[in-house]
C-alpha cells in the first residue's frame, strides 16, 4: 500500500513521534494541561457568531498569541469566575461590551482595561452612517451642479409634457410629499408606512432632484459608446438617421459595440429628446459614512471633489465630520487629553446619534482612554476568530462547543510548536 508515494512503513514510522506524545493522555487533558498552567498577562476577550443568534466567547493570551479556552455565550459571571481561577491578568483587552466589561470587574479588579481601538472605530463608523441616513436629502449636494454634469434641458412641446397626465400628477404630488418628509429627518420606512408605499419606492422618490426623473428610466452606468456621443449628435443634426449607418460609421473610430447599443442610445433622439446621458447618483449614507471617516490623505479627487460641496450645504454633516477628524487625531497621537472635550463636544452636538456614543463611552472612559494611548488592541482575537470559523466550516457546523474548543485551541498550540 503506497501513500502519497511512501509505503505505509515509512508513513507510521513519521506518525509514531507524534502521536507517542497522546499515548498516555487524551487529547481533552491536554487542552486541559495548556488551559491550566497559563495565566497571561495581558488578556484578550472577544465574542463570536456560534450558531445562529448565539454568541460564544473567546480568551487569547495577547503576549504569545495562542488561544486559551472558549464557551458559549457572553455572560460576565462566567468570564468573572475564570478570571478568579487564572490570577495575574494584568491588561484585559474588550470591545465595548457592558457583560465584559462587568466580568472583568469583578473577575480581576487590579487589571487594566483597554477598550478596542478598532471598535471604537467602528463605533463611531455607525453613528456618522446613523446621521447620514438622517440627513439624507442633503446627499444630492454632494453632485457637481446641472450645469457641470447635464446638457440644459430640450424644451418639449406643451403636448409632450408629462405634467398633464394623470402619471405625471400622481408622480408630482408623492415626489412632494416624499421630499417633504424625509427633509425633516424621518427615515425611509417611516415615510413608506405614513404614505402606504414600498421603501423602495420612496427611496426613488428620495433620490430624485426633481419629480420628472422619477418619470424617466433611472440613470444608467458609463458604457463604451459614451465618447462618441457628440459625434452621434453631430451625425444626427446633420440629417443621418440611420443608426446602421451610424454605427457602420463608429466602427471605423474604433467602436467594437454592437449595433443594437447605438440604436437603443439614438431612440431618444427620435422622440426630440437629448441623448440619455449617464448621470451620477447621490453617495448613499454608507458610502457618506465612509467618505467622512477616511483619511483626509487618502481621500480619491472624487471625494475631494464632492464631500466639501457636501457639508457646505449640511451643516450637521460638517459638525459630524469635524467630531470625526478630532477622534481620528487621537488616534494617530496616541493622545487622550483632548477625549473629555471631545466628548462634551459630542454631548452638546445636538444629534442624537452623537449623543448617545457621548454616554457610553463616558461610562467607560478610563477604557477609551488607554485604548487611545497603549498599543494593546484586538487583532489577535480577531485572527482566533476566523480559525474558529474555520473549524465550524470544517465540521459542518455538527460539533458541540467542547469539541470545537478542543480543536481551536490544540492545533494553535501544535501549530505553533512544530512551527518553532
Amino acid at each position: 500500500m503506497i501513500t502519497h508515494g511512501r509505503s505505509l512503513a515509512q508513513h507510521r514510522a513519521s506518525v509514531t513521534p507524534f502521536l507517542a506524545e497522546f499515548r498516555f493522555e487524551t487529547l481533552t487533558q491536554y487542552v486541559r494541561k495548556w488551559a491550566r498552567f497559563i495565566t497571561p498577562r495581558v488578556l484578550g476577550v472577544d465574542d463570536f457568531a456560534l450558531y445562529g443568534d448565539s454568541y460564544g466567547t473567546i480568551l487569547v493570551d495577547a503576549t504569545t498569541r495562542l488561544p486559551l479556552t472558549l464557551w458559549e455565550g457572553r455572560e460576565a459571571e462566567r468570564l468573572g469566575r475564570w478570571l478568579r481561577q487564572h490570577p495575574g491578568v494584568e491588561v484585559a483587552c474588550r470591545d465595548g461590551s457592558l457583560a465584559y466589561r462587568q466580568g472583568i470587574t469583578a473577575g480581576a479588579p487590579d487589571a487594566v482595561q483597554v477598550s478596542d481601538r478598532f471598535h471604537l472605530w467602528q463605533g463611531l463608523s455607525r453613528r456618522v452612517q446613523d446621521i447620514a441616513s438622517a440627513h439624507r436629502g442633503c446627499l444630492p449636494a454632494a453632485l457637481p451642479p446641472m450645469s457641470e454634469t447635464d446638457p440644459a434641458p430640450v424644451e418639449e412641446p406643451v403636448e409632450n409634457t408629462a405634467a398633464d397626465t394623470r402619471a405625471g400628477r400622481h408622480a408630482r404630488r408623492l415626489f412632494e410629499a416624499v421630499q417633504v418628509l424625509t427633509r425633516s429627518g424621518r427615515s425611509h420606512s417611516s415615510v413608506a408606512r405614513e404614505l402606504g408605499l414600498d421603501r423602495r419606492t420612496v427611496g426613488k422618490y428620495a433620490r430624485a432632484r426633481t419629480w420628472q426623473e422619477v418619470m424617466r428610466r433611472p440613470p444608467r452606468k458609463p458604457s463604451s459608446l459614451d465618447p462618441y456621443f457628440d459625434y452621434l449628435q453631430q451625425r444626427w443634426d446633420e440629417g443621418q438617421h440611420s443608426a446602421k449607418i451610424l454605427h457602420e460609421e463608429l466602427q471605423t473610430k474604433g467602436f467594437f459595440g454592437h449595433y443594437q447599443r447605438v440604436k437603443m442610445v439614438v431612440a431618444p433622439l427620435r422622440r426630440g429628446l437629448p441623448l440619455d446621458e449617464p448621470r451620477e447618483r447621490p453617495p448613499s449614507p454608507r458610502e457618506t459614512a465612509r467618505w467622512i471617516t477616511t483619511h483626509p490623505h487618502r481621500r480619491n479627487l472624487h471625494i475631494n471633489d464632492r464631500l466639501p460641496r457636501l457639508l457646505d450645504h449640511c451643516p450637521e454633516l460638517r459638525q459630524t465630520h469635524d467630531l470625526v477628524r478630532q477622534f481620528a487625531a487621537m488616534l494617530d497621537n496616541h493622545d487622550a487629553t483632548a477625549l473629555l472635550g471631545w466628548l462634551d463636544g459630542l454631548a452638546d452636538s445636538g444629534l442624537a446619534p452623537l449623543v448617545g456614543l457621548a454616554r457610553s463611552l463616558r461610562e467607560d472612559q478610563h477604557a477609551v482612554a488607554h485604548g487611545i494611548t497603549t498599543p494593546y488592541n484586538s487583532g489577535v482575537n480577531e485572527g482566533h476568530i476566523t480559525d474558529v470559523k474555520s473549524q465550524k466550516r470544517l465540521m459542518a457546523g455538527r460539533a458541540g462547543v467542547p469539541l470545537l474548543r478542543h480543536r481551536v485551541v490544540l492545533i494553535a498550540h501544535l501549530r505553533r510548536r512544530y512551527a518553532d
